[in-house]
């Protein structure tokens, strides 16, 4: 068996810290783009995919929305992250001879309090990870990374400041796919990913949701998107509490498709015992 798990970005990304608390006993992939993730399982280079879906601070990961229908995995798991940004810096320099921090462009202005009370000025970088990398490869005694500790930890810098991000909230949720569809019930509380599209005739949505709310199936999560280029054709994702075995669930999905064209499962899977209230 391969016994590796993909991600997007380099060696000390928060995606890789997402592998090591899902999967410890796999070794990371990092892959350059989430389809190259996708790729990397469906080929059978790695056996798990990890996936961000969606953040407290920036909402939803642009894309991964519509990269998961067609991607022939299926949801096993959920992780959450917590994002702690550090400033990362090479050994022996202080915190005062930082003039510059490189992060991601959505790292950045989690930062902007910090950087602006010590005058660093903020510059975009690829990839947190590869930032760190980039400052160890070139010697910059000047530039730090915005990065995990993680990363400081695979390419030698220090870190000078832990949590430096203005929202203590800030989490990531990750999802753990592979081509295996699991549905047993591993968990007294499971939850069910699914995407539809309603059919094009009036209140179709809300008479495709009044199933859910009739049989007390709780929906934690409902979100739109077009697909197809077309402003009519939307497309919708939706996280349930709950197993389609369930008589509650199975009712709600029978209700469901009357109102609909597609249903397609993305998986069924424990909720995460860190799962935010």
């Amino acid at each position: 068996m391969i016994n590796k798990i993909a991600f997007q970005g380099e060696l000390g990304a928060y995606s890789h810290e997402a592998c090591l608390a899902a999967r410890p006993q796999h070794d990371p992939l990092p892959c350059a783009t989430f389809e190259d993730v996708i790729a990397a399982v469906r080929s059978g280079a790695a056996e798990f995919a990890t996936l961000p879906v969606e953040n407290t601070t920036y909402g939803r990961v642009a894309d991964m929305h519509r990269l998961l229908p067609e991607s022939g995995l299926f949801i096993n798991d959920e992780i959450f992250v917590r994002v702690r940004i550090n400033l990362l810096a090479l050994p022996g320099v202080g915190l005062s001879d930082i003039k510059i921090a490189r992060g991601h462009l959505v790292i950045l202005p989690q930062c902007k309090t910090f950087l602006d009370a010590h005058g660093i000025r903020g510059e975009p970088a690829a990839d947190n990870a590869g930032a760190a990398a980039d400052i160890a490869a070139s010697n910059e005694r000047d530039a730090a990374a915005l990065a995990s500790e993680l990363a400081g930890q695979i390419y030698g810098l220090n870190v000078l400041e832990k949590d430096i991000e203005n929202q203590s909230h800030n989490t990531t949720r990750f999802l753990i796919m592979s081509t295996a569809e699991t549905r047993e019930r591993r968990s007294e509380k499971m939850l069910t990913s699914f995407v539809f599209q309603v059919r094009n005739i009036p209140a179709a949505l809300y008479k495709a949701m009044g199933g859910f709310a009739t049989n007390g199936v709780n929906m934690t999560k409902l979100e739109s998107y077009m697909v197809g280029g077309a402003f009519t054709a939307t497309q919708f994702y939706a996280d349930i509490e709950g197993h389609p075995e369930d008589e509650a669930v199975q009712r709600a999905f029978e209700e469901l498709s009357f109102f609909t064209d597609v249903i397609r499962v993305l998986g069924t899977y424990p909720a995460n015992s860190s799962r935010p209230l």
